[in-house]
């Protein structure tokens, strides 16, 4: 059932892009078809028009030829399955080119958020910082029908298209030497790491937290504009009271001239060059779905709270404060970079 799931959940997310949201018939038969669709369900672009001026008007997107990703291409599919990768259990399709990337958002509270209290503010604050470094998210789309196939969680009713930062890996002929980290705060508590690390697989461990052992190498101009920008991306991240992001960080050879999405091409998209001349690194931040006001959050907290009270192993990233985990990712980001042939950045600088 796995290639029959993959190739629906493809086709779905394909028709999509070529359904216009606003000719959407809604009636009670057609409710009730949909309802009992287990496989290819129906999906429609929400938000399309803002979407639309996001691609268009602020990061230089091509419209034919985001159309034309989502098309099958000679020799291969229109979307390429990538597995359930996501430690959320999110399905995960690359388009046949390699620039967009769609992400499943199966769990409620993540859906939800981004639909109805981050959509607008995200629109608004990309759309007055284009050198922004939060993942330029594309389109969002959701079934408008409640249908069985999502209910047993055979087919995702929500998936988000965003940029995907690892664009030109595959053409790459040193494609074997790109390295990908996602990047969190180490110091908070993980349960699959802390508490039952024996009784977990090292693939559920490999989706918690990377560690880069190396030093990303720039000069002190390069630092001091990413400084700027992730501090000025994550109070945007704070203000929507958010948690857990992360920072998605590539490192490729120097040699390296991999084509970039859209023509506002910003340098940590491009990739800066670091001081040594060996790599190039792109950034982007990542997973900013989960809000400390949301249900789930809360009563993980609670939960959390309560166990501390014995256990005493700290708060989690998605229990922690927005402020503090803002404080902490901007350290650990200042801790990534060592500025060529001076002293180490303070991390006081940063906060």
């Amino acid at each position: 059932m796995g290639s029959k799931r993959y190739n629906s959940i493809s086709r779905s997310i394909q028709l999509a892009q070529f359904r216009d949201p606003n000719q959407l018939k809604k009636s009670i038969l057609s409710y009730i078809l949909a309802f009992f669709t287990l496989f290819r369900i129906r999906l429609i672009r929400f938000g399309d028009e803002l979407f639309r001026r996001l691609r268009q008007n602020t990061w230089d997107i091509d419209e034919e030829e985001y159309k034309y990703s989502f098309l099958h291409q000679k020799g291969s599919k229109s979307l390429e399955p990538m597995g359930d990768l996501g430690y959320s259990g999110s399905t995960f399709f690359r388009t046949s080119n390699s620039k967009f990337l769609i992400k499943s958002l199966p769990r409620h509270f993540e859906h939800s958020f981004f639909r109805n209290d981050l959509f607008l503010p995200y629109y608004e604050y990309m759309s007055s910082h284009p050198e922004s470094l939060l993942v330029r998210i594309t389109d969002f789309l959701m079934s408008p029908y409640p249908t069985l196939g999502s209910l047993l969680g055979i087919s995702p009713s929500y998936h988000v298209i965003m940029e995907n930062v690892l664009c030109g890996r595959t053409e790459d002929p040193a494609k074997d030497q790109w390295e990908t980290y996602d990047l969190k705060p180490t110091d908070y508590f993980y349960p699959e790491r802390d508490l039952l690390p024996q009784l977990t697989s090292e693939e559920t461990m490999s989706k918690l937290v990377d560690t880069f052992e190396d030093k990303i190498r720039i000069t002190r101009a390069q630092y001091e504009e990413l400084k700027r920008t992730v501090s000025r991306d994550t109070a945007f991240l704070q203000s929507c009271n958010v948690v857990d992001y992360s920072l998605f960080l590539v490192r490729f050879p120097a040699s390296s001239e991999p084509p970039v999405v859209g023509g506002r091409r910003s340098q940590w998209r491009v990739g800066v060059p670091s001081a040594d001349g060996k790599w190039k690194y792109r950034a982007v931040l990542l997973d900013f779905f989960w809000a400390k006001h949301k249900l789930r959050a809360q009563a993980m907290t609670g939960m959390v709270q309560t166990f501390n009270v014995v256990g005493r192993k700290g708060p989690m990233t998605i229990t922690t404060t927005a402020e503090e985990y803002q404080q902490k990712f901007m350290a650990m980001v200042d801790g990534l970079v060592q500025l060529q042939g001076e002293v180490q950045p303070s991390s006081s600088t940063l906060i």
